[in-house]
């Protein structure tokens, strides 16, 4: 499938999405949208003839965006999610928070997301090392950490329970009404080098993020261009904690939450980054619900520091030449999957 064809199909599915939206306005007593002559997201000429694929969309929702009342939304979200799972799961939670009582209970729902709702498939699971410290490295796809949670599961299937890394969530993330005692169960762990660095101490694995929130809150149009990575801490861990660095390459879950812009206003309200998607804040809640995209997670052959002088850690040189490394294999994973993959949904 041509990449105008995987275009036309998001095309398809963003215009159901659209009319929705556009009831629940008109039920509201607000006008309708102006009929756009092109379809809901313009013609699909090719994203890259155009600054993005949902820029007709995008600017209809944004002059709509000072209807929305932010504060109340996010006030409804934290009453309906606050105690989200609180009252579940088991008495043993680690010092991180993981409660493996209540992991075991989502399990089924996780392995619905990974086999039916986003039918993942993975490459490259053979060369997962065992025996070693391992810190994963992955593009950043989408606002909430889904790309996390299904790495993690999908180590897990491929080496065992006890292989289940834990993937680090940014600060931002954990304002988000519901996420920190959610996340922090599930594996999730507040993104800085001395918890990575605990966790690699104790024979845990780590996922990393390096693109951070830029990668995260990138818009649609700018899906799978790897971002910068930041600093390169992971490099300096991986070297002191002698972790093996394994890249990975996640596809499918930009699409889960298309992103069209972040409303700066409602940043400044509630301290936190809300971007705008087809869906969210149009429906509320149900607006938070995943697309079903088609996802692929691809692990890269490992990247070992066993014979790395400790010093280099703390060489900014060494350091910025091998996250240059690191960033280059995970983009050239990522293009290659981009490439290869027949569908979006």
């Amino acid at each position: 499938m041509t990449e105008s064809q995987e275009l036309h199909e998001l095309r398809e599915a963003i215009a159901g999405l659209r009319e929705e939206i556009e009831g629940r306005w008109m039920r509201s007593g607000a006008p309708p949208a102006d009929e756009d002559p092109e379809g809901a997201v313009g013609a699909a000429r090719g994203e890259r003839e155009a600054p993005g694929v949902l820029d007709g969309l995008a600017a209809e929702i944004r002059a709509r965006a000072s209807e929305v009342d932010w504060l109340g939304l996010f006030n409804e979200l934290r009453r309906r999610f606050a105690g989200f799972g609180i009252a579940e799961g088991g008495t043993e939670i680690d010092d991180f928070g993981l409660d493996p009582a209540y992991l075991e209970q989502r399990r089924g729902w996780l392995d619905f997301l990974f086999e039916r709702w986003w039918r993942i498939e993975t490459a490259g699971t053979e060369l997962i090392p065992s025996g070693e410290r391992l810190l994963f490295v992955s593009n950043r796809s989408g606002v909430l950490p889904y790309d996390g949670l299904m790495i993690a599961h999908a180590v897990e299937r491929a080496a065992g329970a006890e292989s289940r890394p834990r993937f680090l969530v940014a600060d931002w993330l954990l304002g988000v009404p519901f996420s920190a005692g959610l996340l922090s169960r599930l594996g999730g762990v507040r993104a800085c080098a001395e918890n990575a660095e605990r966790l690699l101490r104790t024979g845990r694995h780590v996922i990393a993020f390096p693109e951070g929130q830029k990668g995260a809150l990138k818009p649609f149009s700018d899906r799978y261009q790897l971002q910068r990575f930041a600093r390169g801490g992971f490099v300096s861990i991986a070297v002191r904690e002698r972790a093996t660095i394994v890249p990975v390459a996640v596809v499918g879950a930009e699409e889960v939450h298309p992103i069209l812009f972040q409303s700066s206003f409602a940043e400044r309200l509630l301290g936190v980054p809300l971007p705008v998607t087809p869906t969210f804040p149009w429906l509320g809640p149900l607006g938070l619900v995943p697309l079903p995209s088609r996802w692929r997670i691809r692990f890269g052959a490992p990247i070992r520091f066993a014979d790395v002088p400790p010093e280099c850690a703390a060489d900014p040189l060494y350091v910025n030449r091998t996250r240059e490394i690191v960033r280059g294999t995970v983009r050239t994973l990522l293009e290659q999957e981009v490439r290869g993959r027949s569908s979006v949904f």
